[in-house]
């Protein structure tokens, strides 16, 4: 029983009224959510400042496309790896490391004096995030007292948060500058290694007293056969796809899109991207805290199929409309990730790190293909109709429906 395990190391004592293994630890939700925006920031600085490569190296688009895949290659397909080595052997100063490779990385790309610096800078920005999404996911469950979506949404809301002030930064400090003042964010990144130095203290102190054994994990286990979990988690990835292609539409080409077709000036596009920007924060914050009230897989239902009313009037609705539907279509959509991840690591008690780095990682991935895939559409066609084909992206979710009732199992 739970009592009888929280009262090991006091076994006269009357059970606690609040242990502390169940109290939310906001404080180190918070630490580990500021730490995700300066990490997103900086990686966000990579794309941002390719004019600015392109034109001081002489790169090619083809080369500006290899940093791109190095960069995301390390930045997700390592996720998944760190993730497992990590459930296996926890390692409560790994974030410090992960922060660590972002800075060297940073100021690689500030004094590159070639494109094979640049692949090696890009490859090291990478490495950090792929170090830094596993592991902070996992403090963020740990640190959550039972509150694994409202956690989890204020983890990935810093995220959302440090991608979009990112490129704000890069176009007021870096490209008046120059590559060089992109060493001045390894500020940046000196204090995350600070911030998450405390972090893991707190992980080593406390954290690792709240992972279950092994065997105390194989008793919370789903009662699932390993082939209904494995076809849970490929439903969850096809509804990952499902979102991340269809955000790379909007995130990659919505501003070409508005030029394209309304006419309206880069800086109004500009307006209407970021309101959709400040849609999807806000469905990242509430995604977790709806999944806890009223179940995940709900949310998940609503949040992938839900979108699909709006996604299929967008392409044929006037600017005014366009930008309005842009609000639901943003928040609905970001809602779903927290409780994914979430149900995720539900079906696969203990493995933490794994499923969270295999989630990102894919999230990452799918983006990068994502817009590569629609700008070669685009490229085809015309914006116009990538917006037609997208908007029926949503309607994978109805795959939703062979998704098992974790709470119901697990209550049976």
């Amino acid at each position: 029983m739970e009592t009888s395990m929280r009262e090991v190391t006091a076994p006269e004592a009357p059970a606690p009224a609040a242990p502390s293994a169940e109290q939310t630890a906001f404080g180190i939700i918070a630490a580990i959510s500021f730490c995700h925006l300066l990490n997103d920031m900086m990686q966000s600085l990579l794309p941002s400042i390719y004019p600015i490569l392109k034109d001081s190296h002489g790169l090619s688009f083809g080369q500006i496309g290899m940093l791109t895949f190095v960069y995301q290659i390390t930045a997700s397909l390592l996720q998944p790896l760190i993730g497992n080595y990590t459930d296996r052997k926890p390692k409560p100063y790994s974030l410090v490391l992960g922060m660590g490779f972002t800075l060297v990385g940073l100021l690689g790309l500030a004094y590159a004096n070639g494109f094979v610096a640049l692949l090696a800078a890009a490859a090291l920005v990478g490495t950090g995030s792929s170090v830094f999404h596993p592991e902070s996911s996992r403090v963020a469950r740990m640190a959550s007292g039972g509150k694994h979506g409202l956690a989890q949404s204020l983890f990935q809301v810093g995220g959302n948060a440090g991608s979009a002030i990112g490129p704000l930064l890069a176009a007021f400090i870096v490209l008046p500058r120059g590559q060089g003042s992109v060493a001045w964010f390894s500020l940046f990144a000196l204090l995350g290694m600070f911030l998450l130095w405390n972090v893991g203290h707190w992980y080593k102190s406390h954290g690792l007293a709240r992972l279950k054994p092994r065997a105390a994990q194989a008793n919370a286990t789903v009662a699932l056969s390993p082939v209904k979990v494995r076809a849970a988690i490929a439903v969850l990835l096809a509804l990952i796809f499902s979102k991340f292609f269809y955000m790379a539409s909007i995130t990659s080409y919505y501003t070409f899109y508005l030029i394209e077709r309304f006419g309206v000036s880069v800086q109004s596009a500009q307006l209407h991207l970021f309101l959709f920007l400040g849609a999807v924060a806000a469905g990242t914050l509430a995604g977790g805290p709806l999944g806890d009230r009223f179940g995940r897989k709900p949310i998940i239902w609503v949040s992938i199929l839900g979108v699909l009313p709006f996604s299929l009037l967008l392409p044929h609705a006037s600017l005014l409309w366009t930008s309005l539907l842009s609000v639901p279509i943003g928040f609905i959509l970001a809602s779903a990730f927290p409780a994914i991840v979430v149900y995720a690591q539900e079906l696969l008690p203990g493995r933490t790190g794994t499923v969270a780095g295999l989630f990102f990682g894919f999230a990452f991935g799918m983006g990068g293909v994502g817009a590569a895939v629609l700008g070669l559409l685009a490229d085809a066609t015309s914006i116009g109709f990538v917006y037609q084909v997208c908007a029926f992206l949503p309607a994978i979710g109805l795959l939703t429906v062979l998704l098992p009732d974790v709470a119901a199992e697990r209550r049976g």
